[in-house]
């Protein structure tokens, strides 16, 4: 009896949560199919990744960070021997799990892990959540005819569109079902939920624009969800008009995002990838406010769920407290409104992108036997 050894499979994908997280969501897939899948993530020591991998039971394996420089800098002419180094130590890393695949998200750890994939002979599939590809899954998808992507436009051709694989916790949440509940978790009553989040750190413009406009949302009645950020939730209190006390709500974080999806009518964000992935699944209105770096990635991210009519989006300059006052507030409570941008959101949301991944590596991987 032929024994067939477990699928092995290396993830490439670090730095922020937007890499991270569909990273870990496609390993949940694969170990969902098969539990005997042996699972490797590429990471640096200083990337989020050396956080979220071990906490979520996966093997984290370190490779140096090699940065690309957007711009001609001195940095510049060190960047071949940092990639060199680390596509060496990658090599040595995919020998020893006897990898069968590669699949990178893109970012300082893709990279090498393409460039070593490729040097070995073993399958890449590139993921890119972004509305334009980043340098690293360029190169990626020039190596494998395997890629798949978030949202049409990238630039990758030949990709698959599939959506992000995101959290099942994301993915299977049923909002209306779980609104009473997770507000009541929350510490939260009932009418109107603003949900405020510029992601991990907190967004200081959007954390301004929203306290300067906190006593006109207290004197509506809308109770405000306001995940600050660690560094700035005091600064955030600090700064309420003393009439929304009792009405505003100032965490820094939310351990389970899903809870505050559930609990809110409207959320006011960045649009990272990511965030405009999870808020389309859930079908949950938004107010986009793209962070005006790089790219243009987040504006563009934005786009196709605020062409849908599921979203707004604001530019960074002129997102302040007026217009909480002028576009939000109103909004938030015009309940007809928000279910119609909701359905919108919702149509265009993709909740199976994980398994849809999972499908893409075991094609790459049966096609390379």
């Amino acid at each position: 009896m032929t024994v067939v050894p477990a699928l092995s499979v290396v993830l490439a994908g670090g730095g922020t949560a937007g890499h991270v997280e569909p990273a870990l969501a496609l390993a949940d897939a694969l170990r969902r199919r098969d539990p005997a899948t042996v699972i490797t993530a590429l990471g640096t020591v200083s990337g989020l990744e050396a956080r979220l991998v071990p906490a979520r039971g996966y093997a984290l394996a370190e490779i140096p960070r090699v940065p690309l420089p957007r711009r001609p800098t001195p940095d510049l002419l060190q960047v071949p021997g940092r990639l060199l180094s680390a596509v060496r130590r990658t090599r040595a890393h995919l020998d020893r799990v006897g990898a069968d695949v590669v699949v990178g998200f893109g970012g300082y750890v893709a990279m090498p892990a393409y460039l070593a994939a490729r040097r070995r002979g073993t399958p890449i599939v590139v993921h890119e959540a972004n509305a334009r590809a980043g340098i690293a899954n360029r190169v990626g998808a020039r190596l494998t005819s395997s890629v798949a992507v978030a949202v049409d436009g990238t630039g990758l051709r030949g990709a698959r569109v599939i959506g992000i694989p995101l959290r099942a916790s994301v993915a299977a949440l049923d909002r209306a079902a779980a609104r009473e509940s997770a507000r009541a978790a929350l510490g939260l009553g009932p009418g109107p939920v603003l949900l405020v989040t510029g992601g991990s750190q907190g967004a200081r413009r959007l954390n301004m624009a929203v306290t300067g406009a906190s006593r006109d949302l207290a004197v509506a009645g809308i109770q405000v969800l306001h995940v600050a950020g660690p560094n700035q939730a005091d600064d955030v209190r600090a700064q309420l008009d003393p009439s929304a006390v009792v009405t505003h709500t100032v965490v820094p974080y939310v351990d389970g995002m899903e809870l505050a999806y559930a609990a809110a009518d409207l959320a006011v964000c960045r649009a990272g990838a990511m965030t405009c992935a999870e808020l389309a699944a859930v079908g949950l209105p938004a107010v986009y406010v793209p962070l005006p770096i790089g790219n243009g990635e987040q504006a563009l991210n934005a786009g196709p769920v605020v062409r849908a009519g599921g979203g707004l989006l604001v530019a960074d300059a002129d997102f302040d407290a007026a217009c909480v006052r002028s576009l939000v507030l109103p909004l938030v409570t015009d309940a007809a409104r928000l279910a119609a941008m909701g359905t919108a959101a919702a149509a265009l949301g993709h909740r199976d992108a994980d398994e849809a991944l999972a499908d893409l590596v075991l094609e790459a991987v049966r096609g390379s036997r």
